[in-house]
């Protein structure tokens, strides 16, 4: 039995004994109106009779007077009044075939009002019992200010599934008026569950102005999966269900050509990026940063993306060699592999953190470094091919000695232990087997040798019952999934595949579907933002940056491959507002007031193109931990992979990926990622004077939606074929 609260004590008697105000049916479910006491329901009735409950509105400790009913085919509009304030609830269903509901809720104070209490609005029901005698269970629920989505399972009375979205960007006017937080507003403790609107103790809501109180989205299903891998395809598919209905923002252009031009004269020029050991310069991780020894994953954050932006650019330049010269001390002879830290420098680590220690690794950290090594390899680097090729097998090693299960903090002469969880009971870095078969399968790509391909098998069988936990460092489940992904077209095995969707499913439950617009949020866009950590509070530049790069690639390596519909949906979404967000990461568009004074490490120059490391949603400022530099390789990234250089005459850029790309004379085809119900845009930024440029997709001429001597612009759909020509 649940322990509940005396708001969920009498509902089940409450509805059982009131008389439905009104009903609707849709594809088999039934969802009935009640007002009674303090609150108005809507409960649905799934086709196995199993009931749920929505707390559309609460009356704060008065009771509910019906203004009016009105009632259209899709949609039904509530008004209620208390003493307190008047309500509006609209309830539809956006889609014409389907149950999905979606309820929203408007309240207008008489007087200004503190709110230190809300109920949770879903509660399971049963047909002849008590509430407290459910069970379910809750696999998905809001950390922090990420998405407001709730997806559980009922196992008792009636199994069946619920997915819950809160689209938390209508509840900006109410934070911003009461100087609240959507942070960790969908949740709760079964059976008491959902949204629980912010409380408001010290700013009280405003009397006679409406504000949304809650808009809120609801699949119901009805079974229960109890398949890691299939619970995670179901909550990829119910999020891409709603994300098609809910309004998103605006995109904005960025000139990332530009950004990058200037990230390289501000790295080549500014001495705050750099230290020197030996005669040889190293970039600091972050600004001003004299006290850390250099990181060779710093450098190499750096150089894989721009060896990229050199081949797009044609163009080789001195801040490329500057980070190449340094290499190769980072190769630690005792233990035969390059290592996290400079060597020649560990006597100045001061151990002031667990891992600034010279025997001390991060787990994934082994890895990263190989990683963007062997792309330099594989890219024609034979110093980078060798560094890799000495280092491979002391991680092959290390694999064989955890048997595939890495810890967080282990001793990297020894093996021994240091920390071996990220909380009791977590278990240590589950995504760090797909790093490593992302890894494996780069070296098997560089050497064509078998074993390397075995030793990626293995590691991704330790993925396989993971689940939503799968999801320990961002850019690292990222690499995973692509792992995956690539162990499937090689193998055909498809548990390959689907694994790689709880890869997909861990990202997208620690991402932001929603535009915080209160606080300091309203300077700038953080719409499909992803948190770098399971419990980070703040999206970091870098983890960004890379999740981008490998969502691109995951887009452009399933283009023939029967993938779950609604990803074609999220991905290139994702890649969408990840081109137009990520620049608000440096602090030139930011407003000076909402960067933090107090830096943890180094210092915030303003107008410098690196990035901060942290952007937090709403009230607090952002830069405390401070502008990173190694994340300076963001605008190189997105050039190479969003642009495409025609000669001298034009640049092409979209904001969807590309899946291919070719040219012919005077004639460009591009293939879009994507689906057809979704739009993105695209634009040919002139260079010279072009005469009779035409655009056409799938064979239909288009008409620019916008033009100037500089640029044309068209909005087209995913899934399509574009041909320039001119």
């Amino acid at each position: 039995m649940n322990a509940i609260s005396p708001w969920a004590a009498n509902v089940q008697t409450d509805i059982d004994y009131s008389t439905a105000l009104t009903t609707i049916k849709r594809s088999g479910y039934t969802f009935d109106l009640y007002s009674s006491r303090d609150s108005f329901w809507i409960v649905a009735t799934g086709t196995k009779k199993e009931r749920i409950a929505f707390r559309a509105a609460y009356a704060l400790n008065s009771f509910f007077e019906i203004n009016s009913i009105s009632k259209t085919k899709n949609k039904i509009t509530v008004k209620l009044k208390t003493e307190l304030g008047s309500y509006e609830i609209v309830i539809d269903f956006p889609e014409s075939d389907s149950h999905l509901l979606h309820y929203k809720t408007i309240f207008k104070a008489n007087l200004p009002l503190l709110i230190p209490f809300w109920p949770r609005d879903i509660l399971p029901l049963t047909q002849n019992g008590n509430i407290e005698n459910t069970s379910g269970k809750i696999h998905v629920s809001q950390i922090g200010t990420r998405s407001g989505i709730l997806f559980a399972s009922v196992k008792k009375p009636k199994r069946s599934t619920l997915f819950y979205f809160q689209n938390l960007s209508s509840l900006s006017d109410y934070c911003e008026a009461t100087k609240t937080s959507v942070a960790e507003t969908v949740g709760g403790t079964w059976p008491e569950i959902g949204f629980q609107l912010p409380t408001t103790i010290e700013e009280p809501l405003p009397a006679e102005k409406s504000f949304v109180i809650s808009d809120a989205y609801v699949l119901l299903g009805d079974e229960t999966k109890d398949n890691p891998s299939k619970l995670c395809m179901d909550y990829l598919e119910s999020l891409a269900q709603i994300y098609k209905l809910i309004p998103r923002p605006q995109t904005e252009y960025h000139d990332w050509t530009e950004i990058a031009r200037k990230t390289i004269a501000d790295l080549e020029y500014n001495k705050g990026c750099w230290t020197q050991t030996k005669g040889i310069p190293y970039l600091n991780a972050y600004l001003c940063d004299y006290e850390t020894p250099a990181e060779s994953m710093v450098q190499l954050a750096v150089l894989t993306p721009l060896k990229e932006y050199e081949k797009w650019n044609s163009e080789s330049y001195r801040l490329s060699e500057d980070l190449r010269s340094g290499l190769s001390a980072f190769y630690d002879p005792k233990i035969q592999s390059i290592t996290r830290w400079l060597p020649a420098l560990h006597d100045k680590l001061d151990q002031s953190e667990e891992q600034k220690k010279d025997t001390t690794m991060d787990s994934w950290y082994l890895h990263h470094p190989l990683i963007n090594l062997t792309r330099l390899a594989i890219f024609g680097d034979k110093d980078a091919e060798k560094l890799a090729l000495d280092s491979i097998d002391f991680v092959i090693k290390a694999a064989h000695h955890f048997d595939y299960e890495w810890p967080v903090f282990y001793n990297v002469e020894t093996f021994e232990v240091i920390k071996e969880e990220t909380q009791p009971g977590k278990g240590g870095e589950k995504d760090v087997p797909g790093a490593y078969a992302h890894l494996m399968l780069l070296t098997y790509q560089l050497t064509k040798e078998k074993r390397y391909l075995h030793e990626a098998e293995k590691a991704a069988k330790q993925l396989i019952q993971c689940g939503f936990d799968i999801f320990y460092q961002a850019n690292n489940t990222a690499f995973s999934a692509n792992a995956l992904l690539e162990l499937y077209k090689i193998t055909q095995k498809k548990i390959y595949l689907e694994t790689s969707y709880m890869c997909l499913a861990g990202l997208f439950k620690n991402m932001q579907l929603w535009d915080c617009q209160y606080g300091f949020g309203k300077n700038f866009t953080n719409f499909f933002s992803i948190f770098p950590l399971n419990d980070a509070p703040y999206t970091a530049a870098y983890e960004e940056m890379e999740v981008y790069t490998a969502l691109t690639e995951y887009m452009i390596q399933s283009e023939n491959i029967e993938i779950l519909p609604g990803l074609k949906i999220l991905l290139p979404e994702f890649v969408k507002y990840a081109v137009n967000r990520i620049p608000y990461y440096y602090p030139s568009l930011l407003p000076k007031e909402m960067l933090s004074e107090d830096v943890k490490t180094g210092e915030i120059q303003q107008d410098l193109f690196a990035p901060l490391e942290d952007l937090y949603t709403g009230w607090e400022q952002s830069g405390q931990v401070g502008q990173e530099v190694y994340g300076a390789g963001a605008a190189f990234a997105v050039v190479s992979r969003q642009y495409f250089k025609i000669n001298d005459n034009f640049l092409i850029f979209t904001d969807y990926p590309a899946t291919s790309f070719m040219k012919r004379k005077n004639i460009v085809y591009l293939k879009i990622g994507g689906n057809k119900e979704m739009q993105c845009s695209l634009k040919i930024i002139i260079k010279k004077n072009i005469k009779s440029l035409q655009v056409f997709q799938n064979e239909l001429q288009m008409l620019y939606y916008n033009k100037n001597a500089q640029m044309q612009e068209y909005k087209i759909t995913g899934g399509s074929k574009i041909k320039i020509s001119w």
